[in-house]
Formats: structure tokens, C-alpha cells, sequence
């Protein structure tokens, strides 16, 4: 009799164990599956202020082209750049070190494109004071800040995935479950500053 009883002391002791063990186990699952989702939700966002600056850029040009005497390159450059930079959609599930460098190169491209643009319009008084040139470049200008904002948003929601995943004790398991460190945009000097695309005009 008190072997029984102790044996179904025991079985309970290591049904609690395993109870407590698939808890802990589910509830860093979730967390780590949580922290995913947001660092997918937060490169949507990269992708979708990135592609409202490359939406703007049809009118812009379009405005600028009613100058007959503007530079044929600089346009061409933009138009060039922004083609690239449309051509590069990731799939935040297939995040990697390559094709996230390949996104922001081409980002990058179309940025300098856009400020040697700005550049040039200083040289032409009318063009600066056009209705529509001014809200384009309003626009722009908005999208820029809100670029800075959300690539700030997505370092600091793939470092928070990152850390959660390293640490102590999920650093054994989570390579085995499917959870992989993910990369992040390279922390350069200004990098999360917007471009004043409108210095040049407003002097």
C-alpha cells in the first residue's frame, strides 16, 4: 500500500515537472514568436514609407521636366535610381545579411539621386516657387522623417528580438524551433537622421 502511495506521489511529482516544463517552455515560445512578428510588421512599414517616396517621385519628375532647360542626367538618375530601388522587395520571413545590404544600397542610390536633384533646382528660381513643386517637396520631406522613423523602430525591434533569442536559457532551444537571429541595418553615422531634402531650397 505505501509503495502505491508512493508511487503516485512520484507520478504526480513528474506530471507537475512536466506541466511546469511545457509551460515555460510554451510561454518562451510565444514570446520569441511574438518578437518576430513585430520585427516582420516593422520592415512592412520599412518597405511601405520607402515606396510612398518612391510613389512621389513620378509628379516630381514630371514637374521638373516642364522646365525645358532643366539637366536631362539628374532627372534620368532619378528615374534610374528609383527603378532600382523598386526592383528590391524582400519577404521579411527570408530576411538576410545580402539581400537586406542589396535593399539599402539601392535605397541609398535613389537618396542621392534625389538630393543632387535638389541640388540643381536651386538654380531655378521659378521651379522653387511652383504650388506643385512646393507640396512634392513637402511631401517628401514628411516621407523622409517618417523613413528615419521607422528604420529607428525596426533596429530597435530586431535588437529586442535578438537579445530575447541569446539569452538564457532560449539560446539552447531556439535555433532548434526555427528562431535565427535576424539582421538589421548597419548603424552608420546619421544613417537614422532624415536627409533635409529641402535645405538647398529653403536658404
Amino acid at each position: 500500500m505505501k509503495n502505491i502511495k508512493k508511487s503516485w506521489i512520484i507520478l504526480g511529482v513528474v506530471v507537475i515537472l512536466l506541466l511546469i516544463g511545457y509551460s515555460s517552455i510554451k510561454g518562451t515560445y510565444n514570446s520569441m514568436n511574438a518578437a518576430s512578428k513585430e520585427v516582420d510588421a516593422s520592415w512592412a512599414q520599412v518597405e511601405n514609407v520607402y515606396q510612398r517616396r518612391a510613389d512621389l517621385i513620378p509628379n516630381l519628375v514630371s514637374t521638373v521636366k516642364g522646365y525645358a532647360d532643366f539637366e536631362q542626367k539628374t532627372l534620368t538618375d532619378v528615374i534610374e535610381a528609383r527603378s532600382k530601388a523598386t526592383s528590391v522587395n524582400i519577404d521579411p520571413t527570408n530576411l538576410s545579411e545580402n539581400n537586406l545590404q542589396q535593399f539599402e544600397a539601392a535605397q541609398q542610390g535613389l537618396t542621392s539621386a534625389l538630393s543632387r536633384l535638389m541640388v540643381v533646382v536651386e538654380r531655378y528660381p521659378e521651379l522653387k516657387a511652383n504650388q506643385n513643386f512646393m507640396e512634392l517637396q513637402a511631401q517628401l520631406e514628411g516621407t523622409e522623417n517618417r523613413i528615419a522613423v521607422e528604420r529607428r523602430n525596426f533596429i530597435e525591434k530586431t535588437k529586442e528580438y535578438n537579445t530575447l533569442i541569446t539569452n538564457f536559457p532560449q539560446v539552447f532551444f531556439a535555433g532548434a524551433i526555427g528562431f535565427k537571429e535576424k539582421p538589421t541595418f548597419s548603424a552608420k553615422e546619421g544613417a537614422d537622421q532624415a536627409p533635409d531634402v529641402g535645405s538647398q531650397l529653403n536658404q
